[in-house]
């Protein structure tokens, strides 16, 4: 190339335009080159390969069984061993969200329910990491993680306030995202509520407004296929995360006769999705028959949570992820045991 000071102006402009137009030419060249950008929904399925467990195992007496080691378990998936990749004792912390129900429905009994999840921090692990998040029609975190009793104490003692509709959706889905940045840590979601979400409930009531019968009502509606539920059980599993409802009597369609076709059909769902949430998940529902047990069934969920380990492997399965059920079997190889997990998962 020339020297650009032996140029005519004329000319040394034009070489400028080629220059500028030649940039701009392998820019574009290199922006075409790069990957396109993925959403949050393809980087989170980078990784849906790994399949996180918590797993109970009991004795034939129902004792729970607490020193065993990754040797005593052997993982299935549709039948097929699976290789553990890792292993944490009944012994390793958790990260939790204690989720309270602050809508109108618990309103007469705020302050029982507020001393009972006090016990149920006195009763849990020194390193466990605690979110307090209370939700009605709005969703508050109240206390981020943290091991510190003193601020989950005041979290749920002077902050869970309010009334109004119930979020409970909502709730757990914004529980799950906050568990997101624990890491590999044990997570575990504690809900206490009736299960009754307004916006399930408005799409149950909608669904049963012909049926005749309470019997009608509840057989129109398939509480499974509820859009908010599917999508909070495909989030807890790609995260590994147990789920324990503590089901007030409120939401309790046994207590509550007589009903119209529609209120049966609305509280027979809302308790089946509840069950769902801890069978999915690994959990277990605690039906609360009188307020004052909710110390009492606080203190078994913590008792049941140092009870459980946490395996995690990486699935072979080839078929494709196409949303269809993948069944998961959790074997001990100590006798007379037997273990307690999440029984799969659809992979998405």
């Amino acid at each position: 190339m020339f020297p650009s000071n032996i140029l005519p102006d004329n000319l040394r402009n034009l070489v400028r335009l080629a220059l500028v137009a030649a940039l701009c030419v392998c820019g574009a060249a290199g922006a075409r080159a790069q990957p396109p950008p993925q959403d949050d929904d393809e980087l989170v399925r980078v990784n849906t390969n790994l399949v996180v467990l918590n797993v109970g195992v009991a004795d034939r007496r129902g004792s729970a069984v607490t020193d065993l080691s990754r040797q005593d378990f052997a993982v299935y998936e549709d039948g097929v061993r699976q290789q553990i990749v890792s292993f944490e004792p009944a012994t390793a912390p958790f990260s939790l969200v204690l989720l309270l129900d602050m809508s109108g429905s618990t309103l007469n009994f705020r302050q029982t329910l507020k001393q009972s999840a006090l016990r149920f921090i006195d009763a849990l692990g020194p390193e466990d990491r605690v979110a307090v998040v209370s939700f009605n029609r709005k969703i508050s975190t109240l206390a981020e993680f943290t091991p510190n009793r003193r601020k989950i104490a005041f979290a749920i003692s002077e902050l869970a306030k309010g009334s109004g509709d119930t979020h409970l959706y909502d709730a757990l889905r914004h529980s799950l995202e906050l568990l997101a940045t624990e890491g590999k840590r044990r997570k575990a979601v504690v809900v206490l509520t009736d299960g009754i979400d307004t916006e399930a409930s408005n799409l149950d009531r909608r669904a049963t407004a012909q049926a005749a019968t309470n019997d009608e009502a509840v057989a129109t509606v398939k509480p499974d296929e509820n859009g908010s539920l599917r999508a909070v059980l495909d989030a807890a599993d790609r995260q590994g995360v147990t789920i324990y409802p503590l089901a007030l009597p409120s939401g309790d369609p046994r207590k509550l006769l007589p009903l119209t076709p529609q209120q049966a059909a609305v509280y027979t769902a809302a308790r089946s999705r509840l069950t769902s949430l801890a069978n999915r998940t690994g959990g277990r529902l605690h039906q609360i028959n009188r307020i004052e047990d909710i110390g009492r069934l606080y203190a078994e969920v913590a008792a049941d949570m140092r009870t459980l380990y946490s395996i995690a492997y990486q699935s072979s399965n080839s078929r494709p992820r196409d949303g269809s059920w993948r069944a998961i079997n959790v074997e001990v190889t100590r006798p007379e045991t037997i273990a307690r997990a999440r029984p799969g998962y659809y992979a998405r």
